[in-house]
């Protein structure tokens, strides 16, 4: 049996029965992609953090960027898993293990289902308490809804629980802080307002102590929640300076907070001061009135 020799790349390869070998190059290229370009390090809380542009173990989702379809495995949850993320953010103990543990992967539709329904649950329980105080107080004048607390209300819940987390995950991107995710900092920020929505509820009692005590355990819960999740990426960076985001993240917290009490949990009832007192040159039996008022 004749062998037929062939010059190929400096290689010479014979082809027979018992001597016909194949090489793969496939091996040696992985291993120099890896040499060259290393994992990246899982980040703060055991999470795989990486920009949302370039995440490798991200779900599987057709089109690009900028089409719905990239997005749509983020919304690809059931919503007992969705319950449990929103009460978890209750329980303070679970609050710097939230990430590793109940937030991962992160998802985005209960970030939008959690600030969404905050914002018909603030409209609703304000115009409800609102109503009750005018029925309870002295004053005989119908209560007249207004419908512009709630386009008030879709826009501060939105820009604190969408723009404010995009803005600093912008921030921190520019400051090489890449812990964690653009989703993972809005799902962070849309759970944290969980809370929110059941205090929105119980404030339609219209005792004033008892709303601003909802209203101070409501801002106590979130701002633990969010500050034992934000604080480890901002401590993770190279400059120290930092850290002193939190401070200002802080006090946009108890901003958005007294906005809260002020805006839609401010109704109570007022009754009249005194007696009917007659007044001269007035109307026989007009005394004091009284309306509700803010707190």
């Amino acid at each position: 049996m004749a062998y037929v020799q062939v010059e190929a790349d400096d290689q010479r390869l014979e082809e027979g029965p018992e001597r016909l070998q194949f090489k793969s190059f496939l091996g040696a290229d992985a291993t120099a992609q890896n040499l060259s370009n290393p994992q990246r390090s899982a980040g703060v809380g055991n999470t795989d953090r990486r920009y949302l542009s370039d995440e490798s173990n991200r779900p599987k989702g057709g089109g690009s960027f900028w089409t719905i379809d990239y997005y749509q495995p983020y919304f690809d949850i059931d919503t007992q898993t969705v319950l449990k993320r929103c009460y978890t953010t209750l329980i303070p103990t679970e609050a710097k293990t939230y990430i590793s543990t109940h937030l991962n992967p992160p998802d985005l539709y209960g970030p939008f289902w959690t600030l969404t329904t905050l914002i018909f649950a603030l409209y609703l329980s304000s115009s409800l308490g609102a109503s009750i105080a005018k029925y309870l107080s002295t004053e005989d004048k119908p209560y007249d809804y207004d419908f512009q607390l709630l386009s008030i209300a879709v826009t501060i819940v939105y820009t604190y629980g969408l723009a404010l987390p995009v803005a600093l995950w912008l921030a921190l991107r520019y400051l090489g802080v890449g812990e964690w995710s653009v989703v993972e900092a809005i799902s962070v920020w849309g759970y944290a307002q969980f809370v929110w929505i059941p205090v929105s509820v119980l404030c339609v009692i219209p005792v004033p102590i008892l709303r601003w005590v909802l209203v101070a355990l409501a801002f106590g819960l979130s701002g633990w929640f969010l500050g034992s999740n934000i604080y480890p990426v901002l401590a993770s960076a190279e400059a120290k300076a930092t850290r002193l985001l939190i401070i200002i993240l802080a006090a946009i917290h108890l901003g958005i907070a007294i906005t809260f009490k002020v805006l839609f949990f401010s109704y109570y009832v007022v009754d009249k001061i005194g007696g009917d007192i007659s007044i001269p040159g007035g109307d026989a039996g007009t005394g004091n009135t009284t309306v509700p008022r803010w707190t």
